[in-house]
C-alpha cells in the first residue's frame, strides 16, 4: 500500500517545549483557524509547504532518536496537524512500530472517524485551548469552542494524556475569572496531567509583515511574570478545588503548573 502523503512546514530536531523530554516537532502545513497571536501565519494554508510521504518522514524522525532518551520522542504539530489525519495516523503509527513516544499539538478543531484513528497511536494530546468562552473564542480564532470541546471529550473518553495550555494575552486571557474557567472547563478530564499558561509574545509579527498581514494585535504587550505567577495560582487552586483531591495536582506530571515557555 502507498504511503500517505501530507504537507510538511518544517522540523525542529532538539525541541524541549512540546512535550516530555527532547523532542523532534513536526510543524504541518494548513490550519482551519486564524489566531489573532498566530506566530505561524505562513503555516495557514494548506498549499504551502513540501510535500512528503510519511514513511519517508519517519526514516528522516528515526535518524534524531539517539537524541529521545528515556522521556523524549516525536510531536507532530502545524498549523493543524489533524487536518492531515491519514498522513498523521501513519506517521504516528510508524513511530510506535519503532518504540517511539508520540504526542500531537492541536487546537481540537478536527474531529472524525480518520482523526479517530490517528488518536489510535497518540501517547499524549497537547490542547491548545484557545478561550472558554464560546463568543470570544470565535472571535480569537474564527472557530468554535463546541469543536474543540467534542475532541475534548473524545480525548477524556479514551484517558489519552493531556496537557492543556492558553496563551495569555492582554485583554483576552488575561484575567483571573478566564483562567478561573478554563480550569473549570478541563478539570473533570480524567487524563490531564498539566494545564500550563504561556505567555503571550511578538516573535512571530515578522512573519505577518513578510506576508503582507495586517496584524490584529498591534500594541499589545506580553504579560509580565508576575501575572502569569499569580494566574498560575488561580488555575492550581480551582483544579484543586474541582477535583477535590490536592495530592493529585503535585508533582511533575499530575496537575503541575510550570513556568510557562514559548517557542521563539
Amino acid at each position: 500500500m502507498e504511503s500517505a502523503r501530507g504537507r510538511l512546514h518544517s522540523v525542529e530536531t532538539l525541541g524541549a517545549l512540546d512535550g516530555p523530554g527532547v523532542r523532534c516537532v513536526v510543524f504541518l502545513q494548513g490550519c482551519p483557524l486564524r489566531c489573532r497571536y498566530c506566530h505561524n501565519p505562513d503555516t495557514w494554508g494548506f498549499d504551502g509547504g513540501t510535500e512528503v510521504a510519511a514513511e519517508e518522514l519517519t526514516k528522516r524522525l528515526l535518524r534524531y532518536r539517539p537524541y529521545f532518551g528515556r522521556e523524549g520522542g516525536v510531536t507532530l504539530s502545524g498549523g493543524e496537524p489533524l487536518a492531515q489525519p491519514r498522513f498523521v495516523r501513519e506517521a504516528l503509527q510508524r513511530c510506535k512500530e519503532h518504540g517511539i513516544h508520540t504526542a500531537v499539538d492541536t487546537s481540537g478543531a478536527c474531529l472524525n472517524d480518520e482523526v479517530r484513528n490517528a488518536l489510535d497511536y497518540t501517547d499524549l494530546i497537547l490542547l491548545d485551548l484557545k478561550h472558554a468562552d464560546p463568543a470570544r473564542y470565535h472571535d480569537l480564532t474564527g472557530g468554535s469552542l463546541e469543536a474543540t470541546l467534542t475532541f475534548l471529550g473524545e480525548v477524556a473518553a479514551r484517558r489519552i494524556p493531556l496537557w492543556v495550555r492558553q496563551v495569555i494575552v492582554a485583554g483576552w486571557t488575561d484575567t483571573e475569572q478566564e483562567v478561573r474557567d478554563l480550569a473549570r472547563l478541563v478539570a473533570g478530564v480524567p487524563s490531564l496531567e498539566r494545564l500550563e499558561l504561556l505567555p503571550y509574545h511578538t516573535l512571530g509579527l515578522g512573519k505577518w509583515e513578510a506576508l503582507g498581514i495586517d496584524y490584529p494585535l498591534t500594541g499589545t504587550r506580553p504579560p509580565d511574570q508576575a501575572l502569569i505567577s499569580r494566574l498560575e495560582a488561580v488555575v492550581q487552586q480551582e483544579l484543586r478545588h474541582r477535583r477535590g483531591n490536592p495530592s493529585s495536582l503535585t508533582g511533575d506530571q499530575q496537575g503541575d503548573v510550570p513556568r510557562a515557555a514559548s517557542r521563539p
